[in-house]
């Protein structure tokens, strides 16, 4: 069974590369919808930055102290599976993410600001 650090690592992480300028990126790459382009020991480190409420009101959710680089997928309204098309947008915004398990880690993508 596979950990939920090890699935977060598996479903958001793409470290070693830069946020893409191909608009396919997301039509290649897609599983979930934001993709996070630090190293995982960067990500790792948000567990101990600032705390913050999650959206659905746990307590767990910590914000990083300065902008990552990170590729949001939104799926166009008009494409259906299997033929799903996305929209992609390339940033640099604090994440949100979940934490939980000893060592404390990354569990949950919540959100970017």
């Amino acid at each position: 069974k596979e950990s939920a650090a090890a699935k977060f690592e598996r479903q958001h992480m793409h470290s070693g590369s830069s946020p893409s300028s191909n608009s396919n990126y997301c039509n290649l790459m897609m599983f979930l919808n934001t993709f996070v382009h630090e190293s995982l020991d960067d990500v790792k480190a948000v567990c101990s930055q600032k705390k913050v409420a999650c959206k659905n009101g746990q307590i767990n959710c910590y914000q990083s102290n300065s902008a990552m680089r990170i590729t949001d997928c939104r799926q166009t309204g008009s494409s259906k599976y299997p033929n799903c098309a996305y929209k992609t947008t390339r940033a640099e915004k604090r994440i949100i993410v979940a934490c939980e398990g000893k060592p404390y880690v990354s569990v949950h993508f919540d959100a970017s600001v």
